[in-house]
């Protein structure tokens, strides 16, 4: 089997650790830095598979046409998967984590990709803010993601507006991601918890919320 190529992301070469969490100040930033992550998945035969705010959908596209990616073709050709939110995470109009990370593990197929290529999986997460059912599992969600993409060598990233979320779940979904971007920059994260304690400390404030 081929081995994969090194994978660049926030100015670094991404470990096996393939989980970042990617934080923001806005869209020129965002793209700004992962747009040579994703140009360059394309020129290695990568697959794409990205999930939008169904408002940004049309942008996203012209994003990727713009840096020379022939959208049209890349979709029909499989390369390229781009859903909005309705598509993936809020099917049916709510959240269901289990059902969202049988998905993630449905995109990651080897079978999708061609030998040797790689999955490289985007996600905007600003799903989490709608007034929908099962959102704020959200931070359970990506920490049981943990036990999951270990058997994957795909990078997935998280991204998140820090403009838009409180920071308490900032703090807990920084907790759940082994790789952090912050300020443009791809690093191992120290503050990062396995899933196991995650889950059974998020296990323990949810007991002590019902009894209040």
């Amino acid at each position: 089997m081929a081995e994969h190529q090194p994978v660049r992301l926030g100015g670094s070469v991404l470990s096996r650790s393939c989980h970042v969490c990617a934080f923001f100040h806005s869209k020129e930033e965002e793209y700004r830095v992962l747009m040579p992550f994703i140009k360059d998945g394309f020129e290695q035969g990568d697959r794409a598979f990205h999930v939008v705010d169904p408002k940004h959908r049309t942008e996203h596209l012209r994003r990727l046409q713009d840096e020379g990616i022939d959208v049209a073709d890349a979709q029909r050709r499989g390369q390229l998967e781009v859903r909005r939110w309705e598509e993936a995470y809020i099917k049916d109009a709510y959240f269901d984590q289990y059902r969202m990370i049988d998905t993630i593990k449905d995109a990651l197929d080897p079978a999708k990709k061609p030998p040797g290529k790689l999955t490289r999986l985007v996600a905007n997460m600003e799903w989490a803010l709608e007034d929908l059912p099962g959102v704020h599992d959200i931070v359970e969600y990506e920490t049981r993601l943990n036990h999951v993409l270990p058997e994957y060598h795909d990078p997935v990233v998280c991204t998140y507006d820090l403009s838009r979320f409180d920071a308490s779940v900032v703090i807990d979904i920084l907790r759940t991601h082994p790789m952090v971007i912050v300020g443009g920059i791809l690093q191992e994260n120290p503050f990062y918890v396995p899933p196991d304690e995650m889950l059974k400390e998020l296990q323990e404030r949810a007991a002590e919320k019902a009894l209040e």
